[in-house]
């Protein structure tokens, strides 16, 4: 006698074991008894697991299945052989808050208040208030409400508290997510010694001058007063002191202190980490993320890892500092995809291969304006500039094995916002209570259908309408409409013209009327703008999109129908000024505050 065991994720097992007992019963059941004893109708019925896999502004050029030959990535490239490549795969917006907002809810940021009016684009403090609204549903919450145990390992940057600390309004933990281990906000420069500084660095050095020219002023005021040359009142004398320390100290706690108060680790809703240590940064996320697979390897779970690679500054282990040919970004590129090869490993050592769906991609395009930035390929611009490809369109591998076909390529348009309707499909939840931009990706996946639901897709650069692609049915064509663009060097050598970012509003960005129109399937790298001698449908193509904003305009500021009535107007914006500035009330902390300071020595399994 033997004893076949079922393995969690043998699905193609339970299938066949149906299969026998419509067709022969008597043999069937004693088949089952037999060799299959140990399976109950709970793993007959068990739901698949999710593994999200999503870095940190990686350009699609950057990896060896989009065309890379210098960098290598083999174990991503491993599961495009394995699985199913997007080739059009956009991100929501080129910037992470906003893009990651899309993501987590399958709609545009806009929606949930997460599009920017002005120049700050993205959460810059922990201890500010915005953040994903709680009135948002994420799709971990909708997979909680089916039973699965939903983790996220990584970075979050979508916000913390809203009115006192460790009021958790915005964490992950109140966002569907049972265990979080990771970076509540993200990393920035000031987070390794040394790498300098890129948080409101002009008002950073406005501050500091204003500091050093009150306290010389204040000098000189002392030094003539106590000369007898000229008669100074005290009150001047305390007022110009007053002033001055008080520039300075609005220089000094929130941005001098920014690796205390932004570099953070929390376990759950508890600081573990403060300044947290990148050097141990990948081994502890890798660890926390194989750790929460094989504790929920029994039952069905959603795990979202969401590395800190390769966002700057650049960081690795030893194991892979000079592996690359490219310095420190390609070093970076390859211990991440290292990263995902362990992940890989587990699900498959764990025998869930098969009942995994496993996904990776970036939130957005490569950061061409840096020196460590990455490479977008053939498409045009980069992180933070508006509706460019090069910005928004990303990796999108998808590896189910015995359900999706294996090297298979997708070359319709899909949004990372499709992740949403795709995970509460296929967990079997009930539709969604407000209007959606993202749709299932399964029939494209499977090859029941050819064509994209994605006839338009909208680009926002913060809150205004930056660009608009249009897919007609029938046509192997995807127009893009560009209505204003960012002002840059094409080359990326100049960048955005006296920011780190592109911004988008007022005088830096140029407005098109009629707009600057693309056809992507000819000329993916937006260098050969369509006209009406050179385009037959040029006219057809604006009204089309014309009517196509109307329409979407509509679905932005009014209730599209009475089913919606309380959830598709805009959440209030996050991003302005009174949300996103440091308000020490806000602050996590280890410790008492302001003596913030821990470091964890182990991770636990």
């Amino acid at each position: 006698m033997f004893n076949l065991r079922y393995r969690p994720g043998r699905h193609q097992d339970i299938m066949d074991l149906k299969g026998l007992l419509r067709i022969r019963p008597q043999v069937s059941l004693l088949l089952l008894l037999v060799t299959f004893s140990d399976i109950t109708q709970a793993d007959v019925d068990r739901k698949p697991n999710f593994v999200l896999m999503m870095v940190d502004d990686l350009g699609i050029g950057d990896v060896g299945c989009y065309g890379n030959d210098t960098i290598r990535t083999p174990h991503i490239d491993r599961l495009a052989e394995e699985g199913v490549k997007l080739t059009q795969h956009i991100s929501a917006a080129p910037l992470c808050t906003p893009s990651r907002a899309a993501f987590m809810t399958g709609r545009y940021a806009l929606r949930s208040g997460l599009g920017s009016t002005g120049r700050v684009q993205v959460l810059l403090f922990l201890a500010g208030s915005g953040g994903l609204p709680p009135t948002e549903t994420t799709f971990a919450k909708r997979l909680q409400e089916q039973g699965y145990t939903t983790g996220l390992v990584g970075k979050w940057h979508l916000g913390v508290n809203c009115k006192y600390r460790g009021d958790n309004c915005h964490h992950p933990n109140n966002h569907g997510f049972d265990f979080f281990y990771g970076l509540p906000f993200t990393l920035f420069n000031d987070c390794l010694p040394g790498a300098g500084h890129d948080v409101l660095v002009d008002v950073q050095d406005t501050l500091w001058q204003l500091s050093l020219l009150g306290g010389l002023a204040l000098l000189t005021l002392v030094c003539v007063h106590a000369s007898g040359l000229l008669e100074v009142s005290m009150w001047v004398i305390l007022a110009l002191s007053s002033l001055s320390m008080l520039a300075f100290m609005v220089w000094f706690v929130p941005f001098k202190l920014l690796p205390t108060w932004n570099c953070i680790i929390m376990r759950n809703q508890e600081v573990v980490e403060q300044p947290m240590n990148l050097d141990t940064l990948p081994q502890k996320l890798l660890g926390e993320a194989q750790g929460f697979i094989e504790r929920n390897a029994d039952r069905p779970f959603l795990l979202f890892l969401s590395l800190a690679h390769v966002h700057t500054p650049m960081f690795s282990t030893p194991a892979f500092k000079g592996h690359s040919r490219h310095g420190s970004y390609g070093d970076n590129v390859e211990e991440m995809d290292w990263i995902i090869g362990q992940v890989t490993e587990m699900v498959d050592s764990l025998g869930l291969a098969s009942n995994t769906l496993m996904y990776f991609t970036s939130d957005h395009g490569g950061h061409i304006e840096d020196e460590h930035g990455g490479w977008n390929g053939i498409y045009k611009g980069g992180k933070a500039m508006g509706g460019w490809e090069g910005g928004i369109r990303v990796p999108g591998i998808i590896r189910w094995p015995g359900r999706l076909p294996a090297g298979k390529a997708v070359d319709e348009p899909t949004s990372l916002m499709d992740l949403y309707p795709t995970l509460i499909n296929l967990a079997e939840a009930t539709p969604s209570d407000r209007l959606l931009d993202g749709y299932d990706l399964m029939p494209l996946l499977e090859g029941r259908t050819r064509s994209s639901e994605h006839e338009f897709m909208f680009h926002y650069c913060g809150v205004y309408l930056n660009a608009v692609r249009w897919h007609p049915a029938g046509s192997d064509s995807i127009y893009k409409a560009h209505f204003f663009t960012p002002n840059f060097s094409p080359s990326g050598a100049g960048g955005c013209y006296n920011t780190k970012v592109c911004l988008c509003h007022g005088d830096h960005v140029t407005h098109h009327d009629p707009p600057l129109l693309f056809d992507l399937h000819t000329d993916p790298s937006e260098t050969r703008p369509l006209t009406p001698a050179s385009e037959p449908r040029y006219a057809e193509v604006l009204e089309q999109t014309a009517k196509a904003v109307e329409h979407h305009s509509r679905t932005i500021t009014h209730s599209p129908s009475p089913a919606h009535t309380h959830t598709s107007d805009p959440a209030p914006s996050q991003l302005s000024w009174e949300k996103i500035l440091w308000r020490p009330w806000l602050q996590p902390c280890c410790g008492t505050f302001p003596f913030c300071g821990c470091t964890e020595n182990s991770t636990q399994a």
